[in-house]
């Protein structure tokens, strides 16, 4: 169950949706989305209940990240998990999978 609690972190369940072939193992893949998501709701979606943002919700083309918001998701991608986005690859992802993706090749 995913829940904002105002007295302590955010917590989010999270489920696999999809074969992230390029990670080591799921666990890792896990680890990533629940980083990513996050970060997103804490970022970008303050006001909004964790169980608002699915692993398929579109996040550019869907209006919550604009192009200032997709460079500090970016950076945010590079610091955390020690990896270099190209910026041709900026463009590639709209959802949190497609982020967990991107990275999982990264890594």
């Amino acid at each position: 169950m995913r829940q904002r609690s105002s007295n302590g972190p955010l917590v989010l369940d999270i489920r696999p949706s999809r074969n992230y072939l390029f990670c080591s193992n799921m666990s890792d893949a896990n680890d990533i989305k629940e980083k990513v998501k996050t970060f997103i709701l804490n970022e970008f979606l303050p006001d909004s209940e964790p169980d608002e943002l699915e692993d398929d919700t579109p996040l550019r083309s869907g209006g919550i990240l604009n192009s200032i918001a997709t460079l500090r998701l970016t950076s945010f991608l590079e610091e955390e998990f020690d990896i270099k986005v190209e910026a041709h690859e900026m463009g590639e992802f709209d959802t949190v999978d497609e982020i967990v993706e991107l990275v999982c090749d990264k890594q």
